[in-house]
């Protein structure tokens, strides 16, 4: 029984073949470039395996929705050459597996509660803080969806006092995308993030509009443990700024876990969305 996963950031895919234990038999990454090439190798990769089924986790925003006639595709992206191109549609016509079709955030938030930092829960969010900015979750051991999938990058937030940058976003400006992913902060700076470690108020600007953001999702979704992953979060002085911040926002209001125990990085570090993918690919099989 061997399973396929293809994890597809913004930047480069991951694909991977793995048995049911998990154990990965091979892994290739691939650029981002456009449908026609990045999916020629992702094909070239897969088809040396006979597989039983494939979990894709996906860049955004897709089409979630199983009963839109747009199901499967990549739809409103600034990635102009992936712009409502059929990504599921496209694997399904290679191979007659089933097929498991996510966001690329909420592949893993399933793999870190199956087997990372929130194992042994029935509940997480997963922040991705890098190039982008995206959330997933999962509600009761399932991956929360609507209409569509959770959008946790553009929610709105207060500026900071000391702060008028005008946010990256394309759509809308100061989002907490637009004033909070990498970008913003080059942006804002003039500098990438690891050339100002040592800036303290770069710092604390970042962690009041990501713990804003963490106030809303526990005020929404209360789940029992939020894990902060992505480039951004490499940044060891950050988390406890956002914990600290968080603490001064919620005001008592909310009686959370320790929040040592509560806002947490990735167990699994960068390999959250691919263990996300392979487990959503063997549970698509059974």
């Amino acid at each position: 029984m061997m399973y396929g996963a293809i994890e597809a950031g913004g930047t480069k895919f991951v694909c991977a073949v793995s048995d049911m234990q998990l154990e990965i038999k091979e892994r290739v990454s691939i650029p981002t470039t456009t449908p026609e090439e990045t999916i020629k190798q992702v094909f070239d990769f897969f088809d040396q395996y006979s597989l039983n089924s494939i979990g894709i986790g996906s860049f955004g925003p897709i089409d979630v929705n199983e009963k839109s006639a747009t199901y499967g595709y990549v739809t409103s992206t600034p990635k102009t050459a992936w712009k409502n191109f059929d990504f599921l549609g496209t694997v399904k016509q290679r191979y007659n597996v089933p097929v498991s079709w996510t966001t690329d955030v909420n592949a893993a938030a399933y793999g870190e509660l199956k087997k990372g930092s929130a194992r042994g829960t029935e509940s997480c969010l997963y922040l991705t803080v890098g190039t982008g900015i995206g959330g997933g979750a999962v509600v009761d051991g399932k991956v929360l969806s609507g209409f569509g999938h959770p959008e946790m990058g553009h929610l709105l937030v207060s500026m900071h006092p000391d702060d008028d940058f005008e946010g990256v976003c394309p759509y809308h400006g100061n989002c907490l995308e637009g004033v909070a992913a990498g970008p913003a902060i080059e942006k804002r700076y003039g500098k990438k993030g690891h050339d100002l470690a040592d800036d303290k108020k770069v710092w604390e600007i970042e962690a009041f509009y990501l713990a804003q953001a963490l106030v809303n999702y526990t005020l929404i979704l209360s789940p029992e443990k939020i894990i902060l992953g992505g480039g951004v979060m490499k940044q060891a002085q950050l988390l406890p700024l956002i914990k600290k911040e968080f603490t001064q926002l919620m005001a008592d209001y909310v009686s959370t876990p320790a929040l040592d125990e509560y806002i947490v990085t990735p167990e699994l570090e960068d390999n959250a969305g691919i263990t996300g993918c392979l487990l959503m690919a063997i549970e698509e099989n059974k």
